[in-house]
């Protein structure tokens, strides 16, 4: 491996999204990423079949590239055992169980810390390891509706809406490779691990900057508003002749552009939208205005118009018109890897470049214990000692 973190070696403990995330993340910043999959089955999001290729989950494959996979039944004192002394070689855990389980099977922190002073242990749970929620699961939906994301998301008027995208969950594996990072570096200068502490509450509360400061400065709570911003107008999406398209007038230059561009000149002197405090209180009178004109034109014609006008605008893609953009090839947004079994399968690239240290996906997601005799090896384990943990259900080998 390739990238800032070669020579690192994380131990995954962790499944579905937000560890797994984290452990992506590392994987590709060069880091000997082992993924340790529960026995039996593995990661819970192998069995997310719809849709799968050839067999294998798209979903699962999507997270767990750059990653080796060793299958380990931890209900099993030799598959304990494996784990252990897996550890004793890392620099960093990450996990996602339920407070109380790990430490339930000697794998907790506090006995984690005294066998390897030096190890990270990154923790990443519902709401903390600490408060009075600290013993309750974490799910994305949950975290979002109780941030408040759920409340200022949608239409105004409308049912409570979570994002598109399990924001808390992705967020919290950003949120934990950033700590893991951090405490990496802090032990450079101590020689000590310590534990890095997140949790998809607080990942979801991390979005709401913007309305919290409304709320801390004036008691009043924000709603939803669509599209557009809540601080800045005219700042959102506005139909065109065959569709939608985003424009972002978000400074007084940009809304004189807008009003010209559009052949409303008459509208810089109108004073319901002299300032932006003014577009703000007035933007149910505003945004028809703008609209009405916006669909006399296909969204290229306004994209052009609003370019060439140094307006802030773009449009609002499908996926799959992003994943087609030239801009997201240029950035190696799009990666091929060959798997065992699906083939030659895309994912996501790495959304960090760096100039001295590149990054790469170079390894497809492993099979269920793809690397169990590759890793087992490296421990002191003899090919007969694995098949004895094989044969007695401590752990699995692909192979």
């Amino acid at each position: 491996m390739t990238g800032p973190l070669a020579g690192i070696r994380v131990v995954e403990l962790a499944q579905i999204m937000a560890g797994p995330t984290c452990g992506m993340l590392l994987a590709d910043m060069g880091a000997d990423v082992i993924k340790v999959e529960k026995l039996p089955g593995g990661d819970d999001t192998r069995s997310y079949t719809r849709p799968s290729i050839n067999g294998e989950s798209a979903a699962f494959m999507m997270l767990n590239r750059n990653k080796r996979g060793i299958a380990v039944n931890l209900k099993t004192p030799e598959g304990l055992e494996v784990v252990k002394k897996l550890l004793l070689t890392a620099d960093v855990v990450t996990e996602n169980y339920r407070k109380g389980t790990l430490e339930k099977l000697g794998l907790g922190w506090d006995v984690l810390h005294a066998l390897n002073p030096r190890l990270v242990y990154c923790v990443v749970s519902g709401y903390g390891r600490t408060g009075p929620y600290a013993d309750k699961g974490g799910f994305d939906l949950i975290a979002q509706g109780f941030s408040g994301l759920m409340s200022i998301t949608g239409e105004p008027g409308g049912a409570p809406v979570k994002s598109g995208s399990p924001i808390a969950d992705i967020n919290a594996g950003i949120f934990a490779a950033l700590g893991v990072v951090s405490a990496l570096h802090a032990r450079h200068a101590t020689g000590r691990g310590q534990m890095v502490d997140t949790s998809l509450m607080e990942a979801a509360i991390q979005q709401t900057y913007w309305q919290s400061a409304i709320y801390l400065a004036t008691g009043e709570n924000p709603g939803p508003t669509g599209s557009a911003h809540i601080l800045t107008a005219p700042y959102q999406a506005f139909p065109t002749a065959d569709g939608w398209i985003n424009v972002g007038g978000a400074n007084q230059s940009n809304w004189e552009r807008i009003a010209r561009a559009i052949g409303r000149e008459d509208l810089l002197a109108d004073p319901r939208f002299a300032t932006n405090g003014d577009r703000m209180k007035h933007l149910a009178e505003l945004t028809p205005i703008i609209a009405e004109r916006m669909k006399a034109r296909p969204s290229a014609d306004w994209i052009r118009e609003f370019e060439a006008a140094g307006v802030p605008v773009g449009p609002i893609n499908r996926i799959g018109d992003m994943l087609a953009d030239p801009q997201v090839a240029a950035r190696d947004m799009v990666v091929e890897v060959d798997h065992p079994k699906a083939g030659r399968t895309k994912a996501l690239g790495m959304p960090v470049k760096f100039s001295e240290t590149p990054c790469a996906v170079t390894r497809a997601s492993p099979l269920l214990g793809q690397h169990t005799r590759e890793i087992l090896a490296s421990l002191g384990y003899d090919d007969a000692a694995v098949d004895r943990l094989a044969a007695s259900g401590a752990v699995s080998c692909a192979d």
